[in-house]
């Protein structure tokens, strides 16, 4: 038998099949999260989820990420401090700007999932006031008992910004294996001097994007929402 026979013929490992299925149950799974008990997540478990975020691919292994974790006290400083410059209307002034207009066939997937949410939340297209409300939660932390903020040096930008995506992504599945809620918030990058302020961070750290998480409150209505994924062939193309 040659080597390409016995490979085809060699029995499924079960190990590899469990871990494939654990795989496809996580990413299945995840989903956001907009509404959490104030129940903190265990710093040995916060630890262990942070570390496991570590071990993600990067350029080079630069391993550019640099993440900081608010809970307590300091959570609620953050959280009042962006709310206060909403409520005063202060204009963010984000590290990198935000490119919210979209064409479709993205258009119509961002009107879709606001759509959605809304009406689990009872929010009609015109009402101004239950939308702004909606808008101040994303600063609220969704009421998470964690945010964290993840950025990288200044130096760095759109190759290196791919190794942000992986990282987030691979905290966020570990949240899921642990039990954890998250929601990733690009509207937590819009006050970065708050929260290098607060952490001391330099001034040439930017701010990416944030991360609540904490146990899901299954009692919020927003939390029923079940987002859709457009069909496999309208984002990947096989050839040959």
């Amino acid at each position: 038998m040659n080597n390409a026979a016995h490979l085809m013929a060699r029995e499924p490992d079960p190990n590899q099949m469990d871990l494939n299925r654990s795989l496809e149950t996580l990413l299945r799974t995840r989903r956001s999260i907009r509404g959490f008990t104030p129940q903190p997540v265990p710093e040995e478990v916060l630890r262990k989820i942070f570390e496991l975020g570590q071990l993600s691919p990067s350029n080079c292994n630069v391993q550019p990420w640099r993440t900081f974790v608010a809970s307590g006290a300091v959570k609620n400083r953050l959280r009042d401090a962006f709310i206060a410059q909403i409520q005063n209307q202060i204009p963010g002034n984000p590290d990198y700007p935000y490119n919210d207009r979209f064409e479709d066939p993205y258009r119509g997937h961002q009107v879709r999932c606001a759509v959605a949410l809304f009406k689990e939340m009872g929010i009609e297209r015109d009402d101004k006031a239950g939308r702004g409300r909606a808008n101040l939660r994303n600063y609220e932390f969704f009421d998470a008992p964690h945010v964290a903020f993840i950025g990288m040096h200044h130096q760095f930008r759109e190759t290196v910004a791919i190794d942000i995506g992986i990282y987030l992504q691979t905290i966020m599945l570990a949240m899921t294996a642990y039990g954890i809620g998250c929601c990733a918030q690009g509207s937590l990058r819009n006050y970065p001097d708050i929260v290098r302020q607060e952490f001391g961070i330099s001034r040439d750290i930017s701010i990416l994007v944030g991360l609540s998480f904490g146990y899901e409150d299954t009692n919020i209505d927003a939390n029923r929402v079940r987002m859709t994924r457009a069909p496999l062939d309208d984002n990947v193309t096989f050839k040959g």
